[in-house]
């Protein structure tokens, strides 16, 4: 169903109180009576409630499905994988993608492309996989966005799953948009909860929308398959299950077919965090009440007594304070770690949306009154350069 404005022009007076109550701008006089600009309206309703003698309906249109959507069937997941080494999140999204299949009443793929990555197939069953399509290539060691997102549109098109899901990774990021545009369907970016609706099988894409302050639930309701990428660290992994028993499909490709308009020139690993805080088991935060940059030389030291991550808000980030891979948050990395120190940090939504899966929050603060404060399982108001120098001396005493 598709939302119109009609505007009866025997009923309007021409009073102009719905040209003053628009907030987008869309309704103007002509000829002493209003009429509605179409491409500005969004369809909010505002006109409709002022206007005093109802000249304003807001009426709904049928709109016919894009595609024909009984053709589809199936959850998929990507399986990002870098020099052989399947993404964790992967795994992630094949026990919420096996949840969803479950719901659906269909089967779960994985999809794997790469070289000499074969052997992984058997992984991805045991993760929960009923199908596992194989692209094993030498042309495809290195991700390249052209090759990559050419072989997967090729494939959905092929195949027709009703679901596609992606890590919300760099590869995430870059490669999903590209195959969505490819096979002209929605794509929904960084989901942090996924959800079916039974009675339409629409997939209930939940995000952060502006700015992190609410979260928004979005659905592809006329065409498919329907694509979403989901932040790393937002379902728990799937279980292995050895010997589980599983199809592999080796697909092969026509190079002469492959379009690359980039070259590889070389690949060079990010060392600038010790540890990947996305797979750390306890983080030690600092934020912007650590007042400078030389109080994350406290943090990491009790990180390091903790053997734990160094982490941070973005505030502290964009103050240079420390490197943005410690960057937690919506515009930086999600993690559930097991314990998570938060140190100076007021917990602005937009952080607390990357580290509220954590098993335990401590905070440490002198605002006691602040959202990490009142979040935290346990709070410790005061002076933070004297309870962590306190807690770092209680550490070394064991």
């Amino acid at each position: 169903m598709a939302n119109k404005i009609v505007i009866s022009a025997d009923k309007c007076v021409g009073c102009g109180v719905c040209e003053t109550t628009c907030p987008f701008g869309a309704i103007s006089l002509k000829d002493g009576k209003a009429v509605v600009d179409m491409e500005k309206c969004r369809f909010c309703g505002s006109c409709v409630d002022v206007c005093g003698v109802k000249a304003i309906t807001m009426q709904k249109e049928e709109v016919k499905d894009a595609v024909d959507k009984s053709l589809y069937s199936g959850v998929w997941v990507y399986a990002e994988q870098r020099h052989g080494e399947i993404s964790s999140v992967v795994y992630e999204l094949l026990n919420k993608g096996a949840e969803l299949a479950k719901s659906l009443n269909v089967s779960l793929s994985a999809i794997l492309i790469g070289s000499n990555i074969s052997s992984k197939a058997q992984d991805l069953i045991n993760r929960g996989a009923d199908k596992v399509y194989v692209y094993d290539d030498p042309i495809l060691a290195e991700f390249q966005d052209d090759p990559y997102s050419c072989i997967l549109a090729d494939l959905i098109e092929e195949e027709k799953p009703e679901i596609v899901l992606m890590g919300a990774t760099n590869i995430g990021r870059s490669f999903a948009s590209r195959v969505a545009a490819k096979i002209y369907t929605g794509l929904t970016a960084d989901c942090m909860a996924l959800e079916i609706d039974q009675e339409t099988r629409n997939l209930m894409q939940t995000r952060p929308a502006f700015g992190g302050n609410i979260m928004a639930t979005i659905l592809t309701p006329r065409h498919r398959p329907q694509m979403a990428t989901v932040r790393y660290k937002v379902f728990k992994e799937a279980p292995v299950q050895e010997g589980r028993k599983g199809e592999i499909i080796n697909k092969t490709i026509n190079a002469q077919t492959i379009i690359n308009r980039t070259k590889f020139l070389g690949f060079f690993k990010d060392s600038s965090a010790d540890v990947n805080i996305s797979d750390a088991d306890i983080i030690v935060s600092g934020g912007r009440g650590l007042g400078n940059p030389e109080g994350f030389k406290l943090i990491r030291e009790l990180a390091d007594l903790l053997g734990g991550a160094v982490g941070a808000s973005r505030a502290a980030v964009d103050s240079d304070w420390i490197a943005y891979s410690h960057q937690v948050g919506q515009t930086g990395r999600t993690v559930a770690p097991k314990i998570y120190i938060a140190c100076g940090i007021s917990g602005q939504i937009q952080h607390m949306v990357g580290m509220s899966s954590s098993d335990i929050i401590i905070a440490i603060n002198k605002d006691k009154d602040c959202p990490m404060m009142q979040t935290a399982t346990y709070s410790l108001a005061g002076d933070l350069y004297e309870i962590i120098p306190a807690i770092i001396n209680e550490i070394k005493k064991i």
